[in-house]
């Protein structure tokens, strides 16, 4: 029973509210036809409560370095826990060589929550100049040889009495190839079972005490490397960086399939001209463009590529009004970029791009649609986090532009990168079919 002086709150959520309400209305209306007079209590629950859990991630994390047979398990330099802001240079290695090979070891303590992980990774490769014996060998003096020379394989692994126990292989090759499988995303089972696709993997559930501390752990991974004795000058002065992450999705309730490691780009709509609403400069570098223009005779170009209108790569199509078809735009990161509309590709060299990619729709007595947009970013598709759709309509005097914008940066565009979507002309009965540029989409690089 509750005292009538004292308020009486509830720690339910709106929903529940409302549901509770609901209820309490229907009974009341039906005691009431029966009777004026009944029998009356109230019960309450007071300060009620859900506190959410926790998980929170640890990496153990261990290495060693064999050069000439003697193994440095680098214990001051490149072990410990970590727990919170990224582990930054703890496997340095100043002048590794021919015949040297080292292994990291990662062992995941998970607190409080089964999870699902993910690894992830990256890896940057630099030359360092060319000394005199290796210009004999190297002819490419901007790209470092290092990661491809190096022999690595990533795999579960165990310690057991400190013999550390490789288990399962997960992928093996160039170190390249081995940071290339996983840059994506990588699905990790904690029973150590390779090949599994995200959805199939275990979670990492296994219960472990240590000094009284509880966590979830499962298998560890480990990374081994080896530079062959056969590898020449072809590597001397070259360095590389790796950089790896690891995530820990909560597993109840999800399936394993969530990548916490695929890249986003987030995109976002507006009006006007995307080049000069987002640009820096309110101009772009180069463009691609599809037009309605005199149906594919040879007046008025509709299909074009290139750093600018007068030195574009231009070809002819046939619009059909109404119909859906394919488009897509590719830059291949060596400074040219071809547009392809419903099997109709033209081609251009365009200087490098450095920022933002946007599509701008444009309609005049029309409606210009494009949609089901997707970017890959030098081979890896590439999530948007905002709208994947654009589209300008009109039906009066004057021409709606409308657009949406990639927040790429110059890093995300330096490489190789492809737009790809779908697009829709549909023109009203008054549309001016002598108009070039009513009816018009541009894909526009800053």
């Amino acid at each position: 029973m509750t005292d009538d002086n004292q308020p009486t709150t509830y720690s339910l959520s709106r929903r529940k509210t409302l549901a509770g309400l609901g209820a309490i209305g229907l009974a009341s209306a039906g005691a009431g036809l029966g009777t004026s007079a009944f029998f009356s209590d109230e019960e309450s629950f007071e300060n009620n409560t859900l506190t959410a859990g926790t998980l929170d991630l640890r990496v153990v994390y261990e290495a060693s370095y064999d050069s000439g047979g003697t193994v440095e398990n680098m214990a001051d330099s490149a072990m410990g826990t970590q727990d919170g802001d990224p582990a930054a240079m703890f496997y340095d290695l100043q002048d590794v060589k021919p015949g040297d090979s080292g292994h990291v070891e990662f062992c995941f303590e998970i607190v409080d929550n089964p999870s699902y992980m993910w690894a992830c990774g990256d890896l940057t490769q630099a030359e360092n100049g060319i000394t005199e014996p290796e210009s004999a060998v190297d002819d490419t003096p901007e790209v470092g040889e290092l990661g491809d020379a190096i022999d690595a394989r990533l795999a579960y692994c165990e310690k057991d009495d400190e013999e550390l126990i490789e288990g399962e292989e997960i992928v093996s090759g160039s170190l390249v190839d081995v940071f290339a499988a996983i840059s994506g995303g990588a699905a990790l089972d904690g029973d150590g079972v390779a090949g599994l696709a995200p959805g199939e993997q275990s979670p990492y559930d296994e219960e472990a005490v240590e000094a009284d501390e509880e966590y979830i752990t499962g298998a560890c991974l480990c990374l081994f490397w080896e530079i062959p004795y056969e590898v020449g000058n072809e590597i001397q002065s070259d360095s590389l960086t790796m950089a790896l992450e690891f995530h820990a999705l909560q597993s109840r309730h999800n399936d394993g399939t969530t990548n916490p490691c695929e890249p986003t780009i987030t995109t976002r709509t507006g009006d006007g001209f995307a080049k000069q609403e987002e640009f820096a400069t309110e101009q772009e570098t180069s463009f691609a463009r599809g037009r309605f223009g005199d149906g594919g005779g040879p007046a008025t170009w509709e299909v074009a590529v290139g750093p600018d209108v007068g030195s574009a790569d231009t070809d002819n199509y046939s619009w059909s009004s109404g119909n859906t078809v394919p488009f897509s735009y590719t830059y291949d990161g060596s400074g040219n970029a071809s547009f392809t509309l419903d099997g109709v590709t033209v081609g251009s060299g365009i200087p490098a791009p450095s920022g933002k990619l946007a599509i701008t729709t444009k309609a005049d007595e029309a409606t210009v649609s494009v949609a089901n947009l997707a970017l890959d970013l030098d081979g890896v598709p590439t999530a948007l986090n905002g709208p994947d759709a654009i589209s300008a309509s009109n039906d009066g005097p004057d021409r709606e532009v409308t657009y949406l914008v990639f927040d790429t940066d110059a890093a995300d565009v330096a490489n190789a990168f492809t737009i790809s979507g779908d697009v829709t002309v549909t023109l009203q009965g008054d549309y001016d079919t002598t108009a070039e540029e009513g009816v018009a989409f541009d894909i526009s690089v800053e």
